[in-house]
């Protein structure tokens, strides 16, 4: 039977050290807070993708901190962890920890985010993110009949990831001219900076018509400020395929799209990618890979379960 065995990591966290003994060995997964539902998905799915195949592992969460990640990324090296399941804490942060772990003989594989550098990193699977934000931009645009006022929820400025689905969502938007963006504020992917933020949107901006967030939980604080100002009449769309988000879909509330990036799926994905190069020292791939984003709306969401359409 498999044993968990709770030990104290560093800065206070607590990681889970899972798994009968393996000759398989060790793979670390190292992800943002599991506070975010989408985090969280990852770090489950390969988690039970890497059990599955017979290793042991080791899940923590860098919090978004490049120290901590370092820190974690040196512990993984020490147990000598046969591979590095990462979403990273910063595009350009994250490389000296990774070359870090390439010098030791240890491979990583990156999700959901890129770093600004290849040849580090065995394997970078990414959403197509610019795809899937105009995807969610033109349900929204189809939302607001084209015209009106409307604003901009960015994620953190030093994530690839909010850069690029801004980029898409304005690639399709401003070909509108008359819809206007009257303000655009960074919430740093956290519900409770949403909720704060869409609070003084309102008061400076009370004819708004609708939002277009960086993420869901971004939507999500943005759609209760909304609810806590009794505006039912705005339209949020927002983006990564969250449960919570999909019941608001199917609900008829604030949020009336997202889009859906597969958080279970790429998990699984790297580490069957993982497994494979540590067996013949190969992935048979390109380093990067995306994988396309799928619309949910009102037609899809009731087939929408943890971040992946079933």
């Amino acid at each position: 039977m498999n044993k968990k065995i709770l030990v104290s990591a560093l800065f206070g966290l607590s990681v889970v050290f899972s798994g009968v003994a393996s000759a398989s060995g060790l793979i670390a997964i190292i992800t943002p807070s599991h506070d975010n539902p989408f985090f969280k998905s990852e770090a489950m799915g390969a988690k039970a993708k890497a059990e599955a195949l017979g290793y042991t592992t080791l899940v923590v969460s860098h919090d978004d901190d490049a120290n901590k990640q370092d820190q974690l990324i040196s512990t993984a090296i020490a147990r000598k962890a046969k591979a590095i399941i990462l979403d990273n804490a910063g595009a350009d942060v994250t490389i000296g920890a990774l070359e870090k772990a390439k010098a030791a003989g240890v491979p990583a594989f990156l999700i959901d985010r890129e770093i600004n550098k290849t040849g580090v990193a065995i394997s970078q699977i990414v959403s197509n993110n610019y795809q899937g934000a105009q995807l969610g931009a033109e349900k929204f645009v189809e939302l607001m009949d084209g015209e009106g006022t409307y604003v901009e929820l960015l994620g953190r400025e030093s994530d690839t990831n909010a850069r690029v689905r801004s980029q898409g969502y304005h690639d399709v938007i401003d070909d509108y001219s008359d819809m206007k963006m009257v303000a655009q504020q960074t919430a740093n992917w956290s519900q409770t900076e949403a909720f704060t933020r869409m609070e003084s949107i309102l008061q400076a901006n009370p004819n708004i018509k609708g939002v277009i967030s960086g993420n869901d939980t971004m939507a999500l604080g943005a759609e209760a400020a909304l609810k806590a100002a009794g505006r039912s009449d705005v339209i949020v769309v927002g983006f990564d395929g969250s449960d919570y988000v999909r019941d608001s879909i199917l609900a008829g509330a604030n949020i009336k799209a997202t889009v859906l990036q597969p958080a279970w799926e790429q998990a699984q994905m790297a580490v069957v990618q993982a497994d494979k190069y540590i067996r013949t020292g190969s992935t048979g791939l390109d380093e990067k890979q995306l994988m396309d984003c799928v619309l949910i709306d009102e037609s899809n969401a009731h087939k929408l379960d943890t971040f992946a359409l079933k």
